[in-house]
């Protein structure tokens, strides 16, 4: 195995910039990713990166770019080992990290989708998009007089968790199909919120090129600004968008996204030519089915088609397309949906093409997956673990969910453990033999390869529920004096907003507002809206 070649970070601002494929690839763990990356990189930790790999960056000719910090050197030369095991030939190394980055006098970013969150804010601008505050609009909602329309436009667990009182969840990528079915009435003002600013102003924007006769204005900063506004929001809500769309109303519905399609020239593309692309192995391409979950599940698609709710394809493209300058196949079944999300991913930059029909792609190559081979390691069933730990009181415990829920509660005796911490957490000790507890058995295999490589001879994996550790009736601890900073997959700067934290809220808005005044124009080069 050859060594990764090394790149400057001149060499990477070009490449992110110039007209062929690369993936950025940030391999340190969610946490730390979210306190500080560059602009364009996609976050593909090392605990998990061989399970995501084949999706994000399924062309093994792509440039592949990947870096770290200073701390997590290891991590990133053990994931360029990684993918050149799996037969990636292309790929390189930041040299000096995100430090060297910095170093070069390029900005760097805290925060998650970063791209797509900047073009909300550049979007809105742009288009004038009206927005209402969170105290106007509860002036509306009160007055009797008014026809008001709160729709939720993010997906229905984020809903759940919290609600502007009377809304009723309706995801954008569904909102070109549902609008009608929620909002007959052409008098009633209809007002889109999510949890901060980009669904809220894309979601809006979406139904006023349109064309839809109503009023439309997106919630300025959504449930946060209505929690700072010092106003109640519900929770556990069950108001969900109707299923039933009338027959009689699909063809108005169709034109409609079509003229939108024009308006914008996306192409159509037949499975054929989608066929020929990928099998010529010379352009990534991501298809994707926008539509529903329940839908999804139910249609005969293959693996290489990918579960992309159009909402969240808009709001978080770097979690389902991981190369720049790829193309991206949108289908759904309607020609309602998929226009739509199109329209937003070409001014994203990106593309993007119309699936004619899903017949003819039966035959694509699956994505690649990875398997790792174990030679020392079995699975141990949870309801045996208690027994097993009486009987084996020497052996190693360590705990691999997701660090928050480790430090809330755990078995006595414990460690907590991450792939890329294995070699510093579990230096110096002798002891070979050790259980492995977590929620999630590929990410259990990745990381009981990584103790096989440190030469664990004695690896047990044992798959936990959501009643763990208390449920084991061994004695359960709490890990309070684990510091913040260890919690490296956790990123507390999105996550507090949510918890109560107004502090954390203000912070999070004012850091949405002020990404564009960050990025500078090469970036915001890569953006191509079209308003008129």
């Amino acid at each position: 195995m050859h060594k990764p070649n090394d790149l400057n970070a001149y060499q990477l601002k070009d490449w992110i910039h110039d007209k062929d494929e690369v993936a950025v690839l940030d391999v340190r763990e969610y946490g730390q990713f979210g306190e500080d990356h560059l602009f364009f990189a996609v976050s593909l930790p090392y605990s998990e990166l061989e399970l995501h790999l084949g999706r994000l960056v399924p062309r093994l000719g792509t440039r592949v770019a990947l870096y770290g910090d200073q701390h997590t050197e290891r991590a990133v030369r053990a994931s360029a080992q990684a993918m050149e095991r799996l037969s990636y030939s292309n790929v390189h190394i930041l040299e000096g990290g995100i430090e060297a980055w910095k170093a070069a006098g390029f900005a760097s970013f805290a925060g998650v989708n970063l791209p797509s969150k900047t073009f909300g804010e550049i979007a809105e601008h742009i288009y004038d998009t009206p927005h209402i505050s969170a105290s106007d609009l509860n002036a509306l909602l009160n007055d009797s007089k008014q026809k008001v329309l709160v729709v939720d436009g993010r997906p229905v667990p984020e809903y759940k968790k919290m609600n502007i009182p009377s809304a009723i969840c309706c995801p954008n990528g569904e909102l070109a199909l549902r609008i009608g079915k929620l909002a007959p009435d052409p008098d009633t003002t209809i007002v889109v919120n999510c949890a901060g600013r980009t669904r809220s102003i894309i979601g809006a924007q979406t139904l006023i090129n349109l064309g839809i006769p109503n009023k439309v204005y997106a919630l300025e900063n959504g449930t946060q600004g209505w929690y700072l506004a010092d106003l109640p929001l519900e929770h556990k809500s069950n108001r969900l968008y109707s299923q039933d769309i009338g027959v009689k109303d699909l063809p108005a519905l169709r034109a409609r996204s079509q003229a939108l399609r024009h308006r914008f020239g996306i192409p159509l593309v037949d499975a054929a030519t989608v066929q020929d692309w990928i099998r010529g192995e010379t352009r990534s391409v991501f298809l994707c089915d926008v539509r529903t979950d329940e839908e999804h599940a139910q249609a005969d698609l293959p693996p290489t088609v990918q579960h992309a709710p159009g909402g969240q394809l808009i709001q978080a493209t770097d979690q389902y397309v991981g190369v720049r300058k790829a193309s991206i196949v949108l289908c759904d079944t309607d020609g309602i949906r998929a226009p739509v999300v199109a329209s937003w991913l070409k001014q994203l930059g990106w593309s993007v093409f119309l699936l004619e029909d899903t017949e003819g792609l039966q035959n694509l190559p699956e994505p690649a997956r990875h398997q790792p081979v174990l030679k020392h390691t079995r699975v141990l069933q949870a309801e045996h673990l208690p027994e097993f730990l009486v009987q084996s009181p020497d052996i190693l415990l360590l705990d691999a969910r997701p660090s928050l829920k480790f430090r809330e509660a755990s078995i006595a005796g414990a460690r907590w453990i991450t792939r890329p911490n294995v070699s510093t957490e579990l230096a110096g000790l002798s002891n070979r033999s050790a259980v492995l507890m977590g929620e999630d058995i590929n990410r259990l295999s990745l990381l009981a390869h990584e103790l096989e490589a440190n030469d664990y001879t004695n690896i047990h994996i044992c798959v936990v529920g959501e009643g763990f550790p208390q449920d084991t009736g061994l004695q359960v601890v709490s890990q309070e004096h684990m510091p913040d900073e260890s919690c490296i997959d956790y990123l507390f700067f999105v996550h507090d907003r949510h918890d109560g934290n107004k502090a954390a809220a203000r912070k999070y808005l004012e850091w949405e507002t002020t990404l564009v005044a960050q990025i500078d124009e090469r970036e915001r080069g890569t953006f191509a809206i079209q308003s008129a």
